[in-house]
């Protein structure tokens, strides 16, 4: 028999973790914006849906150069050999030049902040020899994250229909980004670079608001409409990670972007309902030298919350009543439920023993076990 208690002395007046869709919507066709620190989707509209992910798929790429560098097979300084087909790719440019060898380090610049299809390209064929090789371990790297729903044809971006992705699996991608190489992260906020003579500015429009942004990258193709893999920090330090991709124009992007970088920077915050190691409650314990055993949370549990729209926290504990002696400190007992009502999101958080119940003597026992047989008879 399972056993689902309410804790109604830890509920407390807060708001919900997700908001409702009618509180905010888009033009962009897909879109989706997550809270970096709890994964609380706040935001989201046809997620799942494949999608040609243009230069936002550079994202990918990189996080492929950053893993190579992690691992030690490239350097910063070591270069590489610009190719006649990296040299000829059209489409927005590095302008390196064939035949050349450019650093590892200025290709990821002119990927980064100019979105060169041929500084990607050059950094492809470097890492794997072909595009297509290279491609094939972007494919096989985003699965390992749990990008489900991606395919990657080439480096670039470069218009295939077996190059597609989903807003909800770059978000995965950025938060992987983040979280796995925050030594390299910051040149996704350089507004400009210089390289052959010629300066370009980053393209993101995130970068030249005063907003807490921070990056990531935009796209554009005929087909998926103008795109944007936004991040940021609000001044408490929260941070969001947006996508939007299937907008009209630029400006579109730009605006749109920008409102929905703001509303979830500003309009929710996170809240802490247990630290580490806390004590949750007691459950009671049946043939154990103690009647109960205290149980609790093995890390944080953080919600996001809307600052408005006041609303109660269901915390509720499932487990298995009654527990059987003998526990162990550290068991895995039941689980946490945290919601509010009239909204989807549940978080779920083991519940753990926070001390030893030893089971009883063999007398003692069976003592215990013909109190609860007459009990359970009369």
């Amino acid at each position: 028999m399972r056993f689902l208690a309410f804790l109604s002395i830890l509920a407390v007046s807060l708001s919900a973790p997700t908001m409702a869709q009618a509180s905010v919507q888009t033009e962009a066709k897909q879109a989706i914006i997550v809270d970096y620190d709890t994964g609380t989707v706040l935001f989201a509209k046809n997620p799942d849906q494949q999608m040609p992910t243009s230069s936002m798929s550079k994202v990918m790429t990189l996080y492929m150069v950053f893993d190579a560098l992690k691992k030690g097979v490239v350097k910063m300084d070591d270069t590489f050999l610009v190719s006649e087909g990296a040299w000829r790719k059209g489409g927005s440019k590095m302008f390196v030049e064939v035949n050349k060898r450019v650093s590892v380090e200025d290709l990821i610049r002119g990927v980064s902040v100019q979105s060169g299809n041929d500084a990607t390209i050059v950094l492809a064929e470097g890492l794997s020899g072909t595009e297509d090789a290279f491609a094939h371990a972007m494919t096989a790297k985003a699965k390992e994250m749990g990008m489900e729903n991606s395919n990657f044809a080439n480096a670039s971006g470069w218009p295939d229909p077996l190059h597609y992705s989903t807003a909800r699996d770059l978000a995965v991608l950025t938060k992987h980004l983040i979280q796995d190489f925050p030594e390299h992260y910051s040149v996704f906020s350089e507004k400009e670079f210089t390289y052959n003579n010629i300066t370009q500015k980053n393209r993101n429009p995130l970068l030249f608001r005063n907003m807490g942004a921070d990056g990531v990258k935009t796209g554009h193709t005929e087909d998926g409409g103008y795109g944007l893999i936004g991040s940021g920090m609000n001044a408490d330090g929260r941070r969001v990670i947006l996508v939007v991709n299937g907008l009209p124009s630029m400006s579109a992007r730009a605006q749109e972007s920008a409102r929905l970088l703001e509303w979830a920077l500003q309009g929710f915050t996170n809240k802490t309902l247990y630290e580490a190691d806390d004590v949750v409650a007691q459950a009671e314990v049946v043939y154990g030298k103690e009647s109960s055993v205290a149980f609790g949370v093995q890390s944080k549990v953080v919600l996001t919350i809307p600052k408005v729209s006041s609303r109660e926290i269901k915390i509720e504990a499932e487990y298995k009543k009654p527990l059987i002696a003998p526990i162990n400190k550290g068991d895995e007992i039941g689980t946490l439920y945290v919601s509010v009502p009239g909204h989807e999101h549940v978080t779920t958080v083991p519940l753990i023993a926070r001390e030893d119940v030893k089971a009883k003597g063999f007398f003692a026992k069976t003592i215990a076990k013909a109190k609860q047989f007459f009990a359970a008879r009369s």
